[in-house]
């Protein structure tokens, strides 16, 4: 494939002002449009996916609650974890002999974070009933990985939600993803805090997923 795939590494930005902007740049974009990754942070914020029911919210808290139009239940983002959201114009792959759908865009995220995490030495592994990407960790299932998109006229947005080195107490507050008893943790609990770094794993994330889908080159 001669497709590239464009890198924006925007640092903390606001919830609601990241999701108007790929709103934005999914209606406007066209067939030319070259696909985007955006490597980003939020400040505290729960989201809650377009049909997430309200229940799943435990303990209102002064954290702000946002209505997403993602796929999936509520979840929480903060500080100290890395999003990638994927701006794909999935349509446009079959052009290039690959016939792309929704799941194999699903299944390439969170196989990205797997080969990412195989990379710390960390086995993981994603679930077909359940999205997202999980370990074992003191002797139970926990989930390191959440995953919610959005396909508005072919194409990708929202993405993946991936805990490196962040406070986990706001999920006790949710059933995370809509699983209650469901436990979170972090790249942080198995390696060493220098290397649980959202700029160092980024890279990583970021290469393994333009590998999977076949780009040929990626620009920062």
């Amino acid at each position: 494939m001669n497709m590239p795939l464009i890198v924006r590494r925007l640092g903390v930005r606001d919830y609601n002002q990241v999701w108007q902007q790929m709103q934005d740049f999914t209606d406007r974009r066209d067939e030319n449009t070259p696909d985007e990754i955006w490597l980003v942070q939020h400040p505290s914020v729960f989201t809650q996916g377009q049909a997430g029911k309200p229940e799943h919210l435990l303990n209102p808290t002064a954290i702000p609650v946002v209505q997403s139009d993602r796929g999936g239940q509520i979840t929480y983002h903060g500080l100290g974890q890395q999003i990638m959201y994927v701006l794909i114009d999935i349509k446009r792959h079959k052009a290039y002999g690959q016939n792309l759908n929704v799941r194999q865009l699903v299944t390439a995220l969170e196989q990205s974070v797997v080969k990412t995490l195989a990379d710390y030495g960390i086995n993981s592994y994603p679930k077909t009933d359940a999205p997202g990407v999980y370990v074992q960790a003191d002797g139970k299932e926990k989930k390191i990985c959440s995953l919610g998109l959005r396909i508005r006229r072919g194409c990708s947005f929202h993405g993946l939600a991936l805990n490196i080195n962040m406070d986990l107490s706001p999920f006790h507050h949710i059933n995370p993803c809509g699983y209650a008893g469901l436990e979170m943790c972090q790249l942080a609990d198995f390696v060493e805090n220098d290397e649980a770094d959202c700029d160092k794993v980024s890279p990583k994330l970021v290469t393994h997923f333009a590998e999977i889908l076949g780009y040929n080159a990626t620009k920062f």
